[in-house]
């Protein structure tokens, strides 16, 4: 039996009794919606003649293609671990009022837009600065255009949620290892690790999330990390170190996030939260 996700589910399914209008008394299916609705699955006669029967190219053969991709892009977004909170969070949705904005936009955007190239290059994206500026919804937006657009296995989770889960593992009864979430998480076309800062920073915390980054890393799979924290160490008006990136991750690993032309955007700009 394969080991259950950690980090991605499948969406909800309930199983009734319908009828089809070419078979008569069948059983039905609906499924959960990434919008949160539920779908009416076709009848799986009608798709299994639609897909193994009918001659290419026909509408029946096409329909059934299409049903299929549909549940494929659905099933990636309801366990892409983006919440429904964060569910309307596109491109299209971000408001950009700033040349700062509009700067993270436009790069976010490009990088999903060629994420083919970034993924071959294991190019990392970093999204970086104040609380409110709409790192998360960006961050979002790259999940579900790289699912839509190139079908790619994409998942966004908190560095606090990555911890717990390796905390998990040490429980007798958790069904899987430390190595089990390593590989889970390595496995992921991209992997987006929020709110990088919020946690505690314990030794063995930075120890965690060191691990997941370089493993993905040696791997050359692309990562964004999106965090409140600046990039780089910086000091306040009397010369006295304040937090940053670097301290919750670690220099190594920060600097396996920088390699290879990794993108950096500063978001700078006075919190969103509570404005009219």
């Amino acid at each position: 039996m394969a080991q259950r996700s950690n980090f991605r589910r499948q969406p909800e399914q309930r199983t009734f009794a319908g009828e089809c209008s070419v078979h008569g008394a069948v059983d039905l299916s609906e499924v959960e919606q990434f919008d949160c609705s539920m779908a009416v699955r076709p009848c799986k006669q009608c798709q299994f003649h639609g897909l193994r029967v009918s001659p290419q190219g026909s509408e029946e053969h096409s329909q059934a293609l299409a049903n299929l991709q549909a549940e494929s892009v659905n099933s990636a977004l309801v366990g892409s671990g983006i919440t429904p909170r964060f569910a309307d969070s596109t491109f299209a949705t971000y408001r950009a009022t700033t040349p700062a904005m509009t700067q993270a936009l436009e790069t976010c955007q490009g990088y999903s837009e060629n994420f083919g190239e970034h993924f071959q290059a294991g190019r990392n994206l970093l999204l970086c600065g104040n609380v409110g500026n709409g790192k998360t919804h960006l961050a979002s937006g790259i999940v579900q255009h790289v699912i839509r657009q190139h079908r790619a296995v994409a998942v966004i989770t908190t560095a606090a949620e990555i911890i717990r889960v390796f905390k998990r593992s040490m429980a007798r009864d958790s069904g899987y290892t430390e190595g089990d979430v390593i590989d889970e998480l390595s496995g992921f076309d991209l992997l987006v690790i929020d709110e990088v800062g919020a946690q505690a920073g314990t030794a063995y915390e930075l120890g965690v999330l060191h691990e997941v980054i370089d493993k993905r890393y040696q791997l050359l799979k692309p990562t964004v990390l999106v965090s409140n924290l600046p990039a780089k160490p910086t000091t306040d008006v009397d010369g006295k170190p304040l937090p940053s990136l670097e301290q919750y991750i670690g220099a190594r690993a920060l600097d396996r996030l920088r390699e290879n032309g990794a993108l950096l955007v500063g978001f700078t700009w006075e919190s969103a939260r509570g404005r009219k």
